[in-house]
């Protein structure tokens, strides 16, 4: 009898050197996802998966534990080393979570607003007749 060799089932590491970081904050949250190139997500964080709740949810420290998690996640499973960062929204703490992601040792190419602004906006409510 001859022996039978087993497969590993270890999950092969894929490499992501290179990768797009989307910030988006909220008055509320703050979601941050790493993607790469071409767009597919390759992992993400938020300020409630990081175990904040309610009002502590939208401040600038919940977006820092966020990015923290992220740029972790990513250098830790995709060997992430350089990134674009594009962050849309209003909320509080873009800056912080910047910051965080630079700490983490990731390198920013490029840092890029791409929130919306209106053109004109909606149309405003009709006068008030007294």
């Amino acid at each position: 009898m001859s022996k039978q060799l087993r497969q590993s089932t270890k999950k092969t590491k894929r490499r992501l050197y290179r990768g797009v970081i989307h910030i988006q904050t909220s008055y509320n949250n703050t979601i941050i996802t790493v993607t790469n190139i071409k767009g597919d997500v390759m992992c993400w964080s938020s300020a409630g998966s990081s175990g904040l709740k309610g009002k502590r949810k939208s401040t600038a420290y919940a977006a820092k534990l966020a990015a923290a998690n992220a740029a972790r996640k990513a250098i830790r499973d995709f060997s992430l080393r350089e990134a674009k960062v594009l962050i849309t929204g209003p909320g509080p703490a873009r800056e912080t979570a910047i910051h965080e992601i630079y700490k983490a040792g990731i390198k920013l190419t490029v840092i890029r607003e791409k929130s919306t602004v209106p053109h004109n906006g909606c149309r405003p409510p009709k006068r008030r007749r007294i």
